[in-house]
Order: structure tokens, then C-alpha cells, then sequence
């Protein structure tokens, strides 16, 4: 079959691998789209955290596709049938599983391959991290489940309440869905906050009450002048960097809370006032990954269009040319998500 493989930093290929083989328990979906990723570019551009990916590898980890073999012991899913599953599926029985801290699985099995002809689910993941897509439901927005999923998870840990002001720094992929979750919602204002116009402009599109480019004026003053001199009630950091992580900390009210989306490099530090934690109660946190049941509730979402995914799909592409599809979200001010079609 034809695959992606990634051997390091800017390293992509196409090249010939072997087709996965079933075994007892598991399924081979053969994919039909896979979507880009702000991860994706970030593993691609700088690397990774080798306990979640060890290369060479079969790269992506956004995807949807059509059951072609069934493995023996399974009922379901069953041939032809049209699926999703994460990128991990958590074992249940660690200390973390057992105190419901599922995206934090001493012993989680992790998925990557989508960029690929064909795609082989673990047993485990069939089990605890596997849907069916129903059938007005694209193979391109369904592969965005895994990030919406990761949205969900660290908007209910910030607490987002109807009627709240968000802001968000990032409009790129991962801020806009968060827009879009924020919004339908009920949140009071949203506002966007990107050096970049046209992606602002995108943002405005789907939503967002207001636009803040952070390269033309004084984001923490345009904040504060936004919320009634408050600062936002929820902060949310969705690009990953230390300038931006401690910027969010200047833009939330007090008793407010700090949401550090972004993942940052390993080993990064960053400055926190002491003062705002103490005196003000600001709650700062970060979320990682997600959970299967948040998984669930993404596709429900997507299938029922309650947040609407289409049109952050801004191109579509061959396995052919992904390499080009990655140079092309590097330096691209419009695209937002790539489908890559095998």
C-alpha cells in the first residue's frame, strides 16, 4: 500500500508498505480522508514527544474510513461499515483510569498511520475509541472528530458557562473550533485574538464577536476595554508558545480562569505572576488529549452540525502530495485544514 512516512523533522515521504495484517480483535479500515493537523505541523516542523510517536513512522492521526477485514472473535463494526476511531484508546485499569483521568493512561496505546491507503485499528481501540459515521456525514468532517474531541475535554475542564466573555488567542484550526464550541454555547462575546487579518476575517465569518490582531494594537488594553475593564472571564491559548501562554495570563479578570491549550516544546518555562494567582484567584490549567466519551459526544456533534465543521476543510489533496500540503499550512494565511484523499 501507499503510505506517508515520517523519519524526522521536514522528513516526509511517500513510499510502498507493507499492507497491515488483522488480528483476533482488530479491524483494517481502509481510509478515505485524513485531515491536517496543528499537531500534525507541529511534529512535522519541530518533532515530538517520543512516548506518543517514535519514528520512522506512518504519519497522521485525523481520520475516517470504510471497514474492509474484520478480525475473528468481532460482531462489530462489520465490512462496509463506515468508521472513525481516536488515535488512543486508555487501558481502564491504572491508577489514572481508575480515577476517571482517562487521557492520562498510565498504559494508553496510541494510533498514527492515517496518512495511508489502509489503516489498522488495535483490538483494544475497537473497543473503548471506535464509532460509525452515519451516512449524511462526510469522510472529511468526520475525521475531524479527534480534535473537536480534544476541544470538548479542555473546555469542560476550564468551566465555559453560558453568558461568559472568552477570549482566544489563535485563529488557526484549533482556535476556530473553539469558536464554534464557545459560541454555541451561549457565551456573552467571543473574541479572537491572530497576527494574521485574513485569518481573522475567517474567524468573524463564523462567528466571532470580535477580532483583535495582536500585531496593530494593545491586545491586553483592547481586552480589557471589550469586558468592561475586566479581562475575559476564560482565556483560551491555542497556539503553544511561551509569549502566548504568558500573554493570556495578562488578559484574564480575576477570579477568572487560564485555559493553556497550545502545547508547548518539552522543557519550556514561562513567567506566572504570583500576586494575580494569589490575590486575584486566577485559575491557570492545562488539558491534554481527551477521553473516548469525549470522542462520542464530538461526533454527535458534528453528525447533529450543531458545530458545523465544513468549512474549515480549505483544500483537498492526494496522498501524492502531502509533503506539499504541509509546506503549504507552513507559509498559507487562508488554509485551515487540508483532507488528504489516498
Amino acid at each position: 500500500m501507499k503510505a506517508a512516512m515520517l523519519y524526522g523533522v521536514k522528513d516526509l515521504r511517500v513510499e510502498e508498505a507493507e499492507k497491515p495484517k488483522t488480528e483476533a480483535g482488530e479491524v483494517l479500515v481502509k481510509v478515505k480522508a485524513a485531515t491536517t493537523c496543528g499537531t500534525d505541523l507541529k511534529i512535522f516542523q519541530r518533532g515530538y514527544v517520543e512516548k506518543v510517536i517514535k519514528l520512522p513512522t506512518i504519519f497522521g492521526h485525523e481520520w475516517a474510513g470504510e471497514v474492509v477485514e474484520v478480525g475473528e472473535g468481532l460482531e462489530w463494526p462489520t465490512k462496509g461499515m463506515r468508521v472513525r476511531a481516536g488515535n488512543s484508546a486508555p487501558c481502564l485499569h491504572c491508577t489514572m483510569c481508575q480515577k476517571g483521568k482517562y487521557n492520562l493512561c498510565e498504559n494508553m496505546i496510541w494510533l498514527w498511520g492515517a496518512y495511508a491507503e489502509y489503516i489498522k485499528v488495535p483490538a483494544r481501540m475497537v473497543l473503548v475509541n471506535m464509532q460509525e459515521i452515519p451516512e449524511h456525514v462526510s469522510f472529511e468532517e468526520a475525521a475531524i472528530t479527534e480534535p473537536l474531541a480534544c476541544i470538548l475535554h479542555g473546555i469542560e475542564e476550564a468551566d465555559v458557562k453560558l453568558g461568559d466573555s472568552v477570549a482566544i488567542i489563535g485563529a488557526g484550526p484549533i482556535g476556530l473550533l473553539h469558536l464554534l464550541t464557545v459560541k454555541k454555547m451561549g457565551v456573552e462575546k467571543a473574541i479572537m485574538i491572530d497576527l494574521v487579518e485574513e485569518r481573522l476575517g475567517f474567524a468573524e465569518k463564523l462567528g466571532a464577536d470580535e477580532t483583535v490582531n495582536a500585531g496593530k494594537t494593545d491586545v491586553v488594553e483592547i481586552v480589557r476595554k471589550l469586558t468592561r475593564g475586566y479581562g475575559a472571564d476564560v482565556v483560551i491559548e491555542a497556539i503553544g508558545l511561551p509569549a502566548t501562554w504568558e500573554q493570556a495570563l495578562k488578559l484574564v479578570r480575576k477570579g477568572g480562569t487560564v485555559l493553556e491549550f497550545g502545547g508547548c516544546p518539552p522543557g519550556t518555562e514561562v513567567k506566572v505572576n504570583a500576586e494575580m494567582l494569589h490575590y486575584g484567584e486566577v485559575t491557570v490549567m492545562g488539558t491534554f488529549h481527551t477521553t473516548p466519551l469525549h470522542f462520542r459526544k464530538a461526533l454527535n456533534l458534528i453528525a447533529s452540525r450543531a458545530i458545523d465543521v465544513r468549512s474549515l476543510i480549505t483544500r483537498k489533496m492526494k496522498l501524492d502530495d502531502i509533503k506539499e500540503a504541509f509546506n503549504i499550512l507552513s507559509t498559507s494565511k487562508t488554509e485551515i485544514k487540508i483532507a488528504i484523499n489516498p
